[in-house]
């Protein structure tokens, strides 16, 4: 039986993975129901699709394809301190009540269950990261020209101190900062600041590139480390990425937004003689785009030239050409937020 509390979540298990993510994304939420007519059929989490898409699932498969069959529900005929207990075990954000007969009867969110403490969240990790904090910040000038790109309001905090709070939310206690631009300020403002966390900065004596500066940081870090742009915010617990590079035996890991572009004519598609072949009526195109942020093996600083312009894009073909591994972990694509562009940045404002 359907719930009231759960009917916009519901879905077909004939949706593609893509119009799945787009539900979420528009709600605003995590999880979904999937039901066959009046039939419940399982759970569909977005790290499901996460793992789909690493598994090089295709965006337009259909969701029955890849709903985890294996999850675990809670029962009608058990009582409520063991459907707790479960959800407290299972760090369950939800849990399905189930009939015998494999029918939702309801649905207990962490949130109404317990009133007065957080979602629970993995263990923590106290991994390194590094923040790129040295750009000038041109595609929001002029208000860049007066204060440097980090420091941009966002709401009641700053950019920076949206990026460095993520992070120590998931234990990261060792932060490092490359500047240039206005370093003054940056330094001084975070030094103002209450936190619990270490911060180091290491000066870019000139513009070195979106990972040049992290040369300077040989024989300082030893250990699999993040590295994030100062500009974007991205609602995902990177646990989950650091826990992909480690077991997928990663170089590098690419946190990737999968981003739709639909077409809005019809697209002829010609062959000899300029004779038409097909006609698709206002395609759709998905891309999966480089967010800004990555995981990276402490040996690929040596691989970082010193004191010379090097992007990330340069890094990740030193490491193609030898044949390393570089992994993508996709995030949805209103998960992803370039706050250093205008637009962008407007609508997060408002949004606040």
């Amino acid at each position: 039986m359907m719930t009231e509390k759960i009917k916009e979540r519901i879905v077909s298990p004939r949706w593609s993975l893509i119009d799945a993510m787009k539900r979420m994304d528009e709600l605003g939420v995590k999880i979904l129901f999937v039901y066959d007519g009046d039939d419940f059929i399982g759970l569909l989490t977005i790290g499901d699709i996460q793992r789909a898409i690493i598994r090089n699932v295709a965006l337009t498969e259909h969701l029955a394809a890849v709903l985890d069959k294996n999850k675990i529900y809670a029962y009608t005929d058990e009582d409520e301190t063991a459907i707790k207990e479960k959800m407290r075990r299972l760090r369950a954000e939800c849990m399905p009540i189930i009939d015998h007969e494999g029918q939702l009867v309801d649905v207990w969110f962490w949130k109404d269950v317990f009133i007065n403490e957080q979602t629970p969240q993995k263990n923590p990790i106290d991994v390194p990261v590094v923040i790129m904090a040295g750009g000038k910040g041109t595609r929001l000038q002029p208000l860049t020209n007066v204060i440097p790109k980090p420091l941009v309001p966002i709401g009641e905090k700053t950019i920076l101190e949206e990026i460095l709070d993520q992070f120590e939310g998931i234990g990261c206690k060792r932060f490092y900062m490359s500047v240039n631009y206005k370093s003054d300020m940056i330094r001084y403002y975070l030094g103002q600041l209450e936190h619990h966390y270490q911060i180091e900065f290491f000066q870019e004596p000139k513009p070195l590139g979106t990972i040049g500066s992290v040369a300077l940081l040989k024989e300082v870090i030893h250990t699999p480390f993040f590295v994030s742009n100062c500009d974007i915010l991205i609602d995902q617990d990177y646990r989950s990425v650091y826990e992909y590079h480690v077991a997928n035996r990663n170089e590098l890991t690419v946190v990737t937004a999968v981003k739709s572009h639909k077409i809005p004519y019809g697209v002829v598609e010609t062959g000899e003689n300029g004779l038409m072949t097909a006609l698709r009526e206002k395609p759709e195109t998905t891309y999966m785009i480089n967010t800004g942020v990555y995981v990276l093996n402490p040996d690929l600083i040596c691989d970082i030239p010193e004191g010379e312009f090097f992007h990330i894009t340069d890094l990740m073909e030193v490491i193609r050409k030898r044949g390393g591994r570089i992994g993508c972990f996709p995030v949805s694509e209103n998960a992803w937020r370039d706050v250093g562009e205008w637009t962008e940045y407007l609508k997060i404002i408002k949004v606040l």
